[in-house]
């Protein structure tokens, strides 16, 4: 089907063949890139230190993100300036193919990159806004959530761990971050330094996270467990074993068992996650990195503790960014069937 898209300018219409289309025609789509070509020549005239901090006004997985999602709109034949026609266009040829969700990421990243260069936003037009309403309609919205590790299941887990350093390094990790209702982020970005033994238990502090781009950091305490599980034993273990001093606290280790002196990935973590259920019996389909985080949260609520405490240890912005883990923990709390059946 061939498909037709109006340049930056509006000055011709320029048919393409979205089937057959190679990527050198791609590069003749005409493109009018007066606008950012000035932003990039402002750019250009700020000093070095203006140059850095507005470097550092993205965090590099952001940034990441950002690139990896207008790489994918430019693989498939778009453009920045773009068209909403164009924008349309890429939405259905994706639609029941991609996630809902990452097609809306996709789409407002684009829109970021017109409105960072100063160019018109297509995303803006009614009929980029109703193409998107109806792919939610038709597609469905909602997001797939990682399957949260409950309490009981982690330590069911916990109880499958022997005494190698990769054990007293998992241990550690889950524990951890079930108790400090971290983000796989936040876990791989914590340092030593970060650890500090108390007498109530740890206080770890969080230099930079998800809500906290700016780097103001965070208190989070892990109090000394009440069974056989205890986080702080677990944390102290670890290091000793480890020989950490300074630098990542959770590091890779290698066949032999020697520790690296890199910081574990987000996306070891959640390979570890997995490994360690499958290991214990669980079926791992489902389970990532962000396990923990939802499974303390969720397993909390089920527990009957208040939102506001639970916000203290996950950091959560609001009730309502915490709804669907409550939700979720308080199916059966006082369930109207439960008192009838």
């Amino acid at each position: 089907m061939r498909k037709a898209f109006l340049t930056s300018d509006n000055s011709q219409l320029t048919r393409v063949n979205r089937g057959s289309l190679e990527h050198s025609e791609k590069e003749q789509i005409a493109v009018n890139f007066t606008n950012e070509t000035d932003s990039r020549a402002l750019i250009e005239t700020l000093t070095d230190e203006a140059a850095d901090l507005l470097r550092h006004s993205l965090s590099e997985n952001t940034a990441r993100a950002y690139q990896g999602d207008l790489d994918h709109f430019r693989a498939w034949g778009g453009v920045v300036p773009a068209t909403p026609a164009m924008i349309c266009a890429y939405v259905g040829d994706h639609a029941g193919k991609l996630a809902v969700a990452t097609i809306l990421r996709r789409i407002s990243m684009v829109s970021k990159a017109h409105e960072a260069a100063n160019l018109p936003n297509p995303c803006r037009a009614g009929v980029v806004k109703a193409t998107l309403r109806g792919l939610k309609r038709k597609h469905g919205s909602a997001q797939r959530k990682a399957k949260p590790l409950l309490r009981d299941d982690l330590f069911l887990v916990i109880d499958g761990l022997g005494d190698t350093i990769r054990d007293h390094r998992d241990r550690a990790l889950l524990l951890l971050g079930f108790a400090g209702g971290f983000r796989r982020s936040e876990l791989v970005g914590l340092e030593r330094d970060d650890i500090e033994e108390v007498r109530q238990g740890l206080v770890v502090t969080l230099r930079r996270s998800k809500t906290d781009p700016e780097g103001a950091g965070r208190h989070i305490g892990i109090p000394h467990g009440r069974t056989r599980h205890c986080p702080v034993a677990a944390v102290e273990r670890w290091i000793e074993v480890a020989g950490i001093e300074t630098g990542a606290l959770f590091r890779p280790i290698n066949r032999h068992g020697h520790v690296g002196s890199a910081p574990l990935t987000g996306d070891a973590v959640s390979v570890l996650i997995r490994e360690r259920l499958k290991a214990a019996g669980f079926d791992p389909e489902g389970y990532s990195g962000h396990s923990l985080r939802a499974g303390f949260a969720t397993s909390a609520a089920q527990a009957g503790v208040s939102t506001l405490k639970i916000r203290a240890q996950t950091g959560h912005s609001s009730d309502e960014m915490l709804s669907r883990y409550v939700r979720e923990g308080e199916l059966f709390n006082g369930n109207a069937a439960g008192c009838l059946l």
